[in-house]
């Protein structure tokens, strides 16, 4: 290596040590995202059960629920009495050794334990702690209890979402809570870069409410516009003001049939390649089809025509050939069609882990790819499975010291 050269890592977040106090998924999201880039993440739990994530869904008393283990990928598990002056003190010694500290515990719980910022920051000015909650701690609702849906109705999801003069509908996705989690890890990141400059930790936080109300920029963006001040409607699976946008009917007409053709206002061409791939160029004459104005008002025309051909055709057929032509277009896949999908094996979005108690899995991997970061998924840790490892590597604790604090139930 030359003078010039810095020195690589294998992977994007080698060397960096993550403290998990979190539960469910929202924090859960956040630390497996850095486990994923090669952060050596160690959930604390607590030494009975573990995080209600484990059993709280399981379909089986003797292993852990696939919701736990979907979230908790590539990461080591220790168990600590943090409700013990020893368990505490354990704690202590460990945030010394570690560059992020994160939790998603109630409001004020974690505070209540003896650690807060200021706290942690004594125990090790570098450290960096990420708290995820529901609404602001500086906000009038910090101390209100929040799971993704609570956040999603307060922070703006739900009311975008359904159809036209319906009751809102809560989207199926958790954006709540893993979308959350990716602002916390991003929010992270950032302050690993910033402490090479200034050789200090920051606080880090990210309210659920706050992200969802982010996440809904667009709709928020046409709110602003609507200059009468009036409500802005639900838009359904519509596109306002452009057609066709919306799903359509194919074969063989099951509850999942569908697919989603999108012809953009800004671009003329996909109208044309479209009535071109289906057959029907005659549209192209039409004097009421002439722009996506124009085809929005009469969305009824477009639609009929689109659905006559799509129903003849699976919705894999239809967005081979609709999506070839170039327009744009999804099949609608259903959660078991995902895990299932050949080319999402291939490429490790979807991929196989080994279970220690329920043998081979299908899990979902992460969608960023990296050139020079290449983190393979392993499983999900099992409850205090990694004491023996964490406490001698980090702390240099022996077996036998291991073997005690477990006896008086420090772990």
């Amino acid at each position: 290596m030359d003078g010039n050269s810095l020195p690589t890592s294998s992977t994007a977040l080698e060397g960096i040590k993550v403290l998990d106090f979190t539960q469910f998924e929202a924090g859960p999201s956040c630390t497996q995202a850095l486990a994923w880039m090669g952060a050596e993440v160690v959930k604390v739990e607590e030494p009975k059960r573990g995080e209600p994530g484990r059993w709280g869904f399981s379909n089986r008393p003797d292993a852990d629920a696939h919701y736990f283990i979907f979230y908790n990928t590539n990461k080591k598990s220790i168990t600590c009495n943090l409700k013990s002056p020893e368990g505490k003190a354990l704690i202590e010694k460990l945030v010394k050794e570690v560059d992020v500290v994160i939790e998603n515990m109630a409001p004020g719980t974690f505070a209540r334990l003896g650690f807060d910022y200021e706290r942690l920051s004594e125990l090790n000015p570098r450290v960096i702690f990420a708290q995820v909650k529901g609404f602001s701690p500086e906000g009038p609702h910090a101390d209100y209890l929040a799971f993704d849906m609570i956040a999603q109705a307060a922070g703006g999801t739900f009311a975008i979402n359904g159809m036209p003069d319906q009751p809102p509908i809560r989207p199926g996705a958790t954006m709540g809570d893993t979308g959350t989690g990716m602002m916390a890890a991003m929010g992270i990141l950032g302050a690993l870069f910033q402490r090479v400059t200034t050789g200090k930790g920051q606080h880090v936080q990210v309210a659920m409410r706050d992200a969802m109300v982010n996440y809904s920029r667009t709709s928020m963006s046409r709110q602003a516009q609507r200059e009468d001040g009036s409500l802005l409607p639900r838009g359904g699976n519509d596109v306002v003001g452009t057609a066709p946008g919306g799903l359509f009917p194919c074969k063989p007409g099951g509850l999942d049939d569908w697919a989603y053709i999108f012809a953009s206002r800004g671009n003329e061409e996909h109208w044309r390649r479209l009535v071109k791939a289906i057959g029907r160029e005659d549209l192209l004459d039409d004097p009421r089809l002439q722009d996506g104005g124009s085809r929005f008002e009469h969305k009824e025309v477009v639609d009929e025509a689109i659905s006559a051909w799509t129903s003849q055709h699976t919705k894999r057929e239809v967005m081979e050939i609709i999506a070839s032509a170039k327009v744009p277009c999804g099949a609608v896949l259903n959660m078991k069609e995902q895990l299932e999908d050949k080319d999402l094996r291939k490429r490790g979005i979807i991929t196989k882990i080994d279970h220690p108690v329920r043998g081979e899995m299908v899990v979902p991997g992460t969608p960023i790819m990296m050139s020079d970061s290449k983190v393979p998924v392993s499983t999900a840790p099992i409850h205090g499975g990694n004491n023996e490892e964490v406490y001698g590597n980090w702390l240099g604790l022996s077996a036998e010291e291991v073997k005690k604090m477990r006896e008086e139930n420090v772990i």
